[in-house]
């Protein structure tokens, strides 16, 4: 048996490991992140005295995830998957507390500071599927990152709900009310972060980058194991059409889902509707959102990227729709937009993220997949704080619409150049 045989088979055990390990973890990351998204727009209002302003704890939190993905990449590229994501969510919990902190003293600062911190955990649910790649055959590709993703639903389905608990826990603390979703977010960090220290052994990037080398010189080919910036990522990207063409997608299906989705809570309160009914729809969002990636995932290996994010587009553009005709408070109308929206961004996520982790050799991936995610975060983080601005001057259905025609911008960008990723993969 050669060196090379004897690494897959290691490969092959290791990556039966990995997958139920980061699912884990993500159900309890997820509890955390969609518990504090569920609440921030309000909290921010309360505490800034401006709907203007509300938008910016989740934009905070966005921003905070892009530019967070620039040490963590660096990280898992010298270090591996598990020392990145441990990291991001450390930092997460951290935030959380300074969060707790804002609210509790009213201290807007101090809330934005503990809200970009935050958005370290969302880092780590991010790069977590890309983790789930590492060591899986590219015919199974998408299923294997879809079942990452889908396990957000459990903890992510959760976590608004948590804001009623939240409540009591929060009176027992002798925190204000809706500072009690960010006291289960810092729990769900912790234990997040402890599942992956002591299970993602070996650290599937580095026993990818091992079983790479071996093969490599078994065959006498040279390994160029670049592992360096996410600014050399942004250059790979670049130059590397279908890493490009799956960079443009997951971003604009992130743009528009984060958009719509961020002003929703206000739109609501708008309406007198009460914060569990709030948190009930976030949670069905959120649902259509992962619920049903696994499918994605089979579809994007069956028929191809390109189809599914098509697919995607189609679903945005009625999501948007709807919202864009529905009342402010509680709705069934815009119950269905919110779900719409979770299904559309699952197609372009899933594809987008698949043909990324398929488009560069397993050396460079970590710097181009930190790439991708810097790119997407700071174009959500963006339109997250122009959110709250048109929602204030234009309102809320002007925002659904402008949102529906990113989604047909991203129906043309891939109609056009979406041939540069093949029709099955």
């Amino acid at each position: 048996m050669t060196q090379t045989d004897a690494l897959q088979r290691e490969a092959d055990t290791v990556q039966r490991r990995t997958v139920p390990t980061l699912m884990a973890s993500q159900t309890l990351g997820g509890i955390g992140v969609a518990a504090g998204i569920a609440v921030g727009a309000i909290v921010a209002a309360d505490v800034s005295g401006s709907d203007a302003l509300s938008g910016l704890a989740t934009t905070t939190q966005v921003l905070g995830g892009a530019l967070f993905t620039i040490p963590v990449a660096a990280l898992m590229a010298r270090h591996g998957r598990r020392v990145g994501l441990v990291t991001a969510y450390l930092i997460g919990t951290v935030g959380a507390a300074l969060a707790i902190t804002g609210t509790a003293t009213g201290s807007f600062l101090v809330l934005l500071l503990g809200t970009t911190l935050f958005g370290a955990s969302t880092t780590a649910n991010s790069q977590a599927r890309y983790a789930a790649t590492d060591l899986s055959p590219a015919a199974r590709r998408g299923r294997q990152l879809s079942w990452v993703v889908w396990a957000a639903t459990i903890g992510s389905v959760l976590g608004p709900n948590m804001v009623g608990p939240g409540k009591s826990l929060a009176a027992g603390l002798g925190i204000p009310p809706l500072a009690g979703a960010w006291v289960f977010s810092l729990a769900g960090f912790l234990l997040a972060a402890a599942v992956l220290q002591v299970a993602l052994r070996p650290d599937p990037l580095l026993l990818a980058r091992r079983l790479h080398a071996a093969d490599a010189a078994e065959q006498d080919v040279p390994v160029t194991a670049r592992r360096g910036s996410v600014g050399e990522g942004l250059r790979l990207i670049v130059r590397t059409p279908s890493a490009l063409w799956g960079t443009v997608a997951l971003t604009v299906g992130h743009v528009v889902m984060v958009s719509v989705m961020v002003m929703t809570p206000l739109h609501m309160k708008h309406g007198h509707a009460e914060i569990e009914v709030i948190g009930l729809v976030i949670s069905l969002h959120i649902l259509g959102m992962y619920g049903l990636s696994p499918l994605t995932g089979q579809l994007t290996d069956r028929i191809g990227a390109r189809r599914v994010v098509l697919l995607g587009v189609a679903v945005l553009v009625l999501a948007c729709g709807l919202a864009a005709f529905s009342t402010s408070g509680e709705s069934t109308l815009l119950t269905a937009a919110l779900v719409l929206l979770g299904l559309g961004w699952s197609c372009t996520m899933v594809a987008g993220s698949g043909t990324i982790a398929g488009s560069v050799p397993v050396g460079e991936r970590a710097a181009v997949q930190g790439a991708a995610d810097l790119v997407m975060g700071l174009s959500a983080a963006t339109a997250g704080a122009l959110a709250g601005v048109v929602m204030d001057f234009l309102g809320y259905d002007v925002l659904a619409a402008l949102a529906g025609a990113a989604a047909l911008a991203l129906g043309a960008f891939t109609v056009t150049r979406g041939s540069v990723v093949s029709l099955k993969g």
